[in-house]
């Protein structure tokens, strides 16, 4: 893995779980659109989340097998288990002649990497990640685009949120690994925190993450819902009642900690509307940071299908919509309609530029 950011880890490990949503194929499973119109062949590999996880990796399963059915291309899917796994999977998919390979997650940038330097005639599409030379310094590859979001926007608007929400003035967050596109959420949060107590006059405050030193808290892993109960109960018992885990699937364990906690504390979902994809935590979901991958991954396989792919990078923002804030649900009546106003107009000054979003990790 390529310069990940340093961090310390505290309160111990934990991680982030999310159980599994529909039926998903297997780790050497395909899965094929409907009655195939074009000779194009789009493919994708997940990283060791899977497809079932209920955050990207799904997404971006999900924006593949519509781009099958809608636009009528062979799709195919193969599903990582571990990080061994990444390497020959895509291999594989290149054996498979696939004209597009989409890898899903950081972690296979140097998978991607490799493989669309060796094949310059496949196209490759990675998901929350850009590339980079061996001392970190970007690097564009003509037949590879990357699939980025600047969620720091639409995690500075629940940061805001949450402060506002918040009873006992204390919210926490932490992550699954110390990497971009886990930390530009943590940043945005912070910031929107501040944001709330410089609008309001609080002085709420954030647990599991330090901005300006970029340390805090992390599981080291997106599988083991165990550790995202334990960092989730950490940081209940340090009074924090409102809780962000970006960690992928390793939420469900922060799920667990909230409802056995039972105190009114509530969770804040990232990457797919957790009230809608996890319903058995919809009663403590106040909202969730959402990234749009499955559009992306559909936008991508659409022009590299008609001729039009481009190493241009997709990046999601709050104006394209590539990123967005949940509705609230079943919380709705738990945020003052005054502070509702006060995200929404957040929003509009970001989209407007009246207000810029600051991350170590923004998408460049």
């Amino acid at each position: 893995m390529k310069n990940l950011i340093r961090v310390v880890v505290l309160g111990g490990t934990a991680a982030l779980a999310l159980a599994a949503c529909g039926s998903a194929p297997s780790a050497s499973s395909s899965s094929s659109a409907s009655a195939s119109t074009s000779s194009f062949k789009a493919c994708m590999v997940s990283d060791a989340g899977g497809f079932d996880d209920k955050s990207f990796n799904q997404s971006g399963y999900e924006g593949l097998q519509k781009a099958g059915t809608d636009l009528g291309v062979e799709v195919k899917a193969v599903e990582s288990k571990q990080e061994s796994d990444y390497t020959p999977n895509v291999e594989s998919l290149i054996s498979e002649k696939c004209d597009l390979i989409i890898g899903v997650g950081y972690l296979l940038e140097p998978a991607i990497h490799k493989a669309a330097e060796a094949n310059p005639d496949i196209e490759f599409g990675l998901v929350d990640s850009s590339f980079s030379d061996a001392d970190g310094n970007a690097v564009t590859l003509d037949n590879a685009k990357p699939l980025l979001f600047d969620t720091a926007q639409a995690a500075y608007l629940a940061g805001y949120l949450a402060a506002g929400v918040s009873k006992t003035g204390t919210v926490g967050t932490f992550g699954g690994m110390a990497i971009p596109s886990v930390t530009i959420f943590m940043d945005g949060y912070v910031d929107g925190v501040a944001k709330y107590n410089e609008d309001n006059g609080k002085a709420v405050k954030v647990l599991g993450w330090d901005k300006a030193a970029q340390t805090g808290s992390f599981t080291g892993t997106f599988d083991d819902q165990s550790t995202g109960q334990t960092q989730g109960q950490a940081l209940l018992d340090q009074g924090a009642d409102i809780i962000m885990p970006v960690a992928g699937p390793v939420g469900l364990g922060t799920v667990a900690a909230i409802n056995s906690a039972n105190n009114g504390s509530m969770l804040i979902g990232v990457d797919s509307d957790w009230a809608v994809s996890n319903p058995d935590s919809a009663s403590i979901t106040l909202t969730s940071v959402i990234k749009e991958i499955g559009q992306s991954v559909y936008d991508t396989v659409q022009s590299a299908s008609e001729g039009n792919f481009t190493s241009d990078p997709y990046v999601g923002t709050l104006k394209n919509g590539g990123v967005g804030l949940a509705d609230f649900h079943d919380l709705a009546s738990s945020v003052p309609s005054d502070l509702s106003t006060q995200v929404d107009t957040l929003k509009q000054d970001i989209i407007d530029g009246t207000i810029t979003v600051t991350s170590a990790s923004t998408p460049k």
